[in-house]
C-alpha cells in the first residue's frame, strides 16, 4: 500500500528517526551517533553533528563566537567539549511542534462524551514560546544539545546542570586481600547519571517558558527551563530503573498528564500541571516484562484517548486512559521485538489504526478490533528501495519508524542501508468513477473494479437537518459544528454486481464519457482497454492501448495504441557459445523492436455513435516524432511527448509568468504561450533552464495544434460547461478562463494534489490529506466588455434580418425621438482566486 517517495543512502544504520510536522525536514542519528537534519523534500542535508563525540567544527565556531564578542577564554572544560555520548532521542522543537503537540492532545482527549465541560472549550493557539527560532535538540548520555537551525547556534546542557546536588555517588567499602595485607579504603566506585528519554511539557508558566522534562537512569524525571537553564522540578519515587519513554496527554477530566516507561517494566502517570506541587506519581502499574521500550497516543473516534505500549517481552499493549485497564495485548510478529509504534490513521485505510516494526524489512499494520484485529504487512520495503543500493549479501533490516502528525500518508523508515520516506500508493485502491447524478436526485452511484469484478455501487445521504443550509456555528477543535443536531448522517448504500466479466485483474484506470453513457476501463501494464456501454454493460469497443482521454463535449476520445511488444527471449548461462550469442541477439532486436514500437505509437481519435459502434476520426494526431507519454482530455486535448530533458521542479514552478495563450474568441495572435522564464530562482544562472516545452493541446474538431508547446502538467480538468480549466503542477495549479479568450487568471500553492473536480465557479482540489477549495473570479477584463459589445450587436442585426424577412424593409423605418445617451463607464476589476 505503499510507494517510494524519498530515499537516502547512508554508511550505518538509523536508530532514532523523526519528522518536522510543518516542515519538510527529518532528523536521524545512526550507530554512530552521527545526527543529520535532511530536507526531503528536496533532498538536501541540512546539518550534520557528530553527537557522540566532541565534534570539532562546532567547537571551533563556539570558540570563534565567543572571541568576536570579547569574552575570555574560559578556564574550565567548556560544555561543548563535553562528550556526548551514545545519541538517545532527536527532535524538533518550535512553535509549530508546540502548537501540534497541544492540539493532538486536546483533540484526543474531547473525543470523549465526558469531556464536554473540562477540553470542549474553543482551542485558543499557545503564546509563543521560541521566538520564531527551530531547535533541533538531542539527547546524549552526558548532555542535551539544543542547536538553533536558523542561528546555528547552539547551547549544551550538561548533565550537571541537570540536578541541585552532585551526580557523582561515592560508594566505599573496605576488602581484606590477605590476612597480612592492611586494610585500606579502595577507590570510590561512580554511579554516574545517563540521560535516556526526553518530553516537552505543553504547559508551563510564563517565567518558565518552555519547559522539558529528561529521564535518568536513577528513575527520576528532571524538568529544565529553556528560559533560565535551569532545574524547576523532579518527579521522584516512580520508577527502580532507567526511564526508556516519555510522553505527555491530556485526560478526558481536562487534566494535562506525563506517562513514564522504564526499564522495569512500570508504566507510571505523573500529573504535568505547571501548578502542582505533588511530584509523586498519581498511579503505578505493570506494563511489560524486561522493560517499556515505547509509548504511543491512540485517539479514538467517540470516545476516551488510549495508550500503545510495546515492551521488551516482545507484546503490543492497550490501556484504556479513564480506568487505565488493559484492553487488549497482542504479539504483533512472533519472535520478534517491536521497537517502533504509530498510530495511524488514514482515510483510505480506514480498517488500520497501529503501525509497527520489527527488525525486518517490513512495516507491519494492526487492524481495529472491529475488523479482524490481525497483523499483515503494510509494505516491503525491499521492492523499494532501488537495487544498487542493495549487496547481495546484505539483507534489508528496519530499525526505526516515525509516522507524519500532520500528513498520515507519509511514513518515514531509518534502516541499515539508509533512510526510505514512504507515501500511501494509488494503486492499492480499488479504482472507481462516479457516475452523473440527474438534476435534483439525492441517489449517487459509482463504478468500482476489484480483481475481476466490476461492481456497482448505490448510495444515498439522509439526515433530518436540510443539508443545503448552511450552518452558523463553530467548528470546535474537534471538528464538530457547534448549535448542529447530534444525529449522525445516515448513509443507504446497495452494492450490485455488473454482469460484464473483466478480463483483468491488473492495475487500471476508470473514466467516464461526458454524457455518462460510456464507461472506459484501460489496464496501463497489459496494455488493453475497453469501452462498456452503462445502459446494459455491454462492450462496443475493445484493443490495445494504455492511455485514453474523453472530450469534455461529446462521447469522443483519444487513445494511443500499441503494439504487443516481442518477448526478449533468455539467454542460457550455460551451452555453446555459439547458441549464446544467437540469443544476445535474438534479445537486442527483441528490445530494437519494442523500442520502435514504443517510438511508432500513435494517437487516435474516436467517436461512440447513439447506436453504440466506435468509428475512427483521425488515425495520427501531430507530426511529432518523439514518443507519447500522457494524453488529458477536456475541451482540448493534451498530449505529453518524451523530451531529452527533464523537467526542473524551479522551472515547473515558474509557470506563474503565463501571460496569454489565445485559443477561440477575438483577437491575439497564437504564438504565446505557457512561457516560463526563470527569474533568479536557482542560485546558479549558468545551469538555469527554461522548462522543456513537451505539452501539447489539440482541437477535437480540426485535430491541429492550438497555441505552442507548453510545460507538461501532471493532471488536467476542465469546466464541464467549458469556461475554466486546471493544469496542475508539483507546487502549483494554474487556473485559466476559456471564454471568450484564453486567459491565464493566477495559480495557487497548494503542492502534490492529486486531482480536482470543478463545479461551477468553485474547484475542488483533493491532496494526500485534504480536500481544498479554490473560489475562481474570472474578474473584468477589456475583452469581456468587446465580446459583450459585439454579441449585442449581432444580436441587433439577427432581429433585424427577421423583421426584414417579415415585415419588409419598411419595419426599419422608426420614428426618431428623443433619446437619452447613456455613457456606461464599466469598471474594470483583475481575476482573484480564493
Amino acid at each position: 500500500m505503499l510507494r517510494l517517495r524519498a530515499f537516502r543512502p547512508t554508511n550505518d544504520k538509523i536508530v532514532k528517526i523523526q519528522l518536522h510536522p510543518t516542515h519538510p525536514w527529518l532528523v536521524t542519528s545512526d550507530a554512530s551517533d552521527h545526527v543529520s537534519v535532511w530536507n526531503w523534500e528536496h533532498r538536501q542535508v541540512i546539518y550534520e553533528l557528530k553527537a557522540g563525540g566532541v565534534d570539532e567544527r562546532r567547537l571551533v565556531g563556539v570558540k570563534l563566537e565567543k572571541l568576536a564578542e570579547g569574552e575570555s577564554e574560559p578556564k574550565g572544560k567548556p560544555t561543548e567539549a563535553i562528550r556526548g555520548g551514545s545519541v538517545k532521542q532527536v527532535t524538533f522543537y518550535d512553535d509549530d511542534v508546540r502548537f501540534w503537540q497541544l492540539w493532538r492532545n486536546r483533540s484526543a482527549a474531547a473525543e470523549a462524551p465526558s469531556s464536554v465541560n473540562h477540553v470542549n472549550s474553543p482551542f485558543s493557539s499557545p503564546a509563543a514560546s521560541s521566538k520564531g527560532r527551530h531547535f533541533l535538540v538531542i539527547c546524549c548520555e552526558n548532555k542535551a544539545i539544543f542547536l538553533d537551525l536558523v542561528t546555528m547556534r547552539g547551547r549544551d546542557v550538561p548533565k550537571q546542570d541537570l540536578d541541585n546536588k552532585s551526580l557523582l555517588w561515592q560508594v566505599s567499602w573496605k576488602v581484606a586481600l590477605r590476612s597480612d595485607y592492611p586494610c585500606h579504603d579502595l577507590p570510590f566506585i561512580r554511579v554516574l547519571l545517563i540521560i535516556y528519554s526526553m518530553e516537552f511539557l505543553s504547559r508551563s508558566t510564563a517565567g518558565d517558558g518552555p519547559l522539558v522534562a529528561f529521564g535518568g537512569s536513577d528513575g527520576v524525571i528532571r524538568v529544565l527551563s529553556m528560559i533560565t537553564w535551569k532545574l524547576v522540578r523532579r518527579y521522584t519515587g516512580g520508577h527502580k530503573g532507567s526511564i526508556s519513554c516519555l510522553m505527555t496527554f491530556i485526560a478526558s477530566s481536562g487534566e494535562a498528564l506525563l506517562v513514564s516507561g522504564g526499564s522495569d517494566g512500570l508504566l507510571v502517570l505523573w500529573s504535568a500541571e505547571h501548578g502542582q506541587d505533588s511530584l509523586v506519581p498519581k498511579l503505578s502499574l505493570k506494563a511489560h516484562d524486561g522493560g517499556v521500550v515505547s509509548v504511543e497516543l491512540s485517539r479514538v473516534i467517540g470516545g476516551a484517548p488510549q495508550l500503545i505500549t510495546i515492551g521488551a517481552d516482545k507484546t503490543l499493549a492497550i490501556w484504556d486512559t479513564i480506568s487505565f485497564k488493559e484492553l487488549r495485548r497482542i504479539k504483533p510478529v512472533p519472535k520478534l521485538a517491536c521497537h517502533s509504534v504509530a498510530s495511524w490513521c488514514h482515510p483510505r485505510a480506514p480498517n488500520l489504526d497501529i503501525l509497527t516494526c520489527v527488525k525486518d524489512s517490513h512495516i507491519w499494520a494492526i487492524e481495529h478490533p472491529t475488523y479482524s484485529a490481525l497483523t499483515r504487512p503494510l509494505c516491503e520495503l525491499s521492492s523499494l528501495v532501488p537495487p544498487q543500493f542493495l549487496a547481495s549479501n546484505k539483507k534489508l533490516r528496519v530499525f526505526s519508524m516515525v509516522a507524519h502528525p500532520l500528513q498520515p500518508h507519509l511514513v518515514a523508515t531509518g534502516t541499515n542501508i539508509g533512510v526510505i520516506v514512504c507515501e500511501f500508493d494509488s494503486r492499492s485502491l480499488p479504482p472507481v468513477v462516479p457516475l452523473p447524478t440527474l438534476p435534483g436526485s439525492r441517489e449517487h452511484s459509482a463504478i468500482y473494479v476489484v480483481e475481476r469484478e466490476l461492481k456497482l455501487l448505490s448510495f444515498q445521504l439522509s439526515n433530518t437537518v436540510n443539508p443545503s443550509l448552511g450552518s452558523n456555528g463553530s467548528l470546535t477543535e474537534t471538528g464538530r459544528i457547534r448549535g448542529d443536531s447530534s444525529e449522525q448522517l445516515q448513509v443507504k448504500q446497495i452494492k450490485k454486481h455488473v454482469s460484464t466479466p473483466v478480463p483483468h485483474d491488473s492495475y487500471s484506470v476508470l473514466s467516464m464519457s461526458s454524457s455518462g453513457k460510456y464507461l472506459a476501463v484501460v489496464w496501463p501494464d497489459i496494455p488493453y482497454f475497453s469501452i462498456y456501454k452503462v445502459s446494459d454493460w455491454s462492450i462496443v469497443d475493445s484493443g490495445s492501448a494504455r492511455l485514453l482521454a474523453w472530450d469534455t463535449c461529446r462521447d469522443k476520445f483519444a487513445l494511443l495504441e500499441s503494439a504487443v511488444a516481442p518477448r526478449i527471449p533468455i539467454i542460457p548461462k550455460g551451452g555453446s557459445s555459439r547458441k549464446a550469442k544467437e540469443a544476445a541477439a535474438a534479445a537486442a532486436q527483441a528490445a530494437a523492436a519494442a523500442a520502435s514500437a514504443a517510438s511508432a505509437a500513435t494517437v487516435q481519435v474516436r467517436i461512440l455513435l447513439d447506436d453504440g459502434t466506435s468509428n475512427v476520426l483521425m488515425r495520427s494526431i501531430g507530426g511529432r516524432n518523439e514518443p507519447v507519454i500522457g494524453l488529458h482530455g477536456g475541451a482540448l486535448l493534451g498530449v505529453a511527448y518524451r523530451t531529452s530533458r527533464r523537467i526542473s521542479p524551479v522551472a515547473a514552478t515558474a509557470i506563474s509568468t503565463i501571460q496569454s495563450m489565445p485559443l477561440s474568441g477575438f483577437g491575439g495572435s497564437g504564438l504565446s504561450s505557457f512561457t516560463t522564464i526563470d527569474e533568479g530562482y536557482s542560485s546558479q544562472k549558468s545551469l538555469a533552464e527554461p522548462a522543456p516545452q513537451n505539452f501539447q493541446l489539440y482541437s477535437w474538431e480540426t485535430f491541429q495544434p492550438v497555441g505552442g508547446l507548453l510545460p507538461q502538467p501532471e493532471w488536467t480538468s476542465w469546466d464541464q460547461t467549458v469556461e475554466y480549466c486546471a493544469f496542475a503542477y508539483q507546487q502549483y495549479i494554474v487556473i485559466s478562463s476559456l471564454r471568450p479568450q484564453y486567459r491565464y487568471l493566477g495559480d495557487v500553492a497548494i503542492p502534490h494534489a492529486t486531482g480536482a473536480v470543478w463545479h461551477r465557479r468553485q474547484l475542488f482540489v483533493a491532496t494526500p490529506t485534504t480536500i481544498e477549495c479554490v473560489f475562481v473570479d474570472a474578474g473584468l477584463a477589456a475583452i469581456d466588455i468587446e465580446t459583450k459589445r459585439r454579441k449585442e450587436e449581432l444580436k441587433l442585426k439577427e432581429a433585424q434580418a427577421r423583421a426584414i424577412a417579415e415585415h419588409g424593409e419598411l419595419a426599419l423605418i422608426a420614428v426618431e425621438g428623443a433619446q437619452a445617451v447613456t455613457n456606461e463607464r464599466i469598471t474594470l476589476r483583475p481575476p482573484m482566486l480564493q
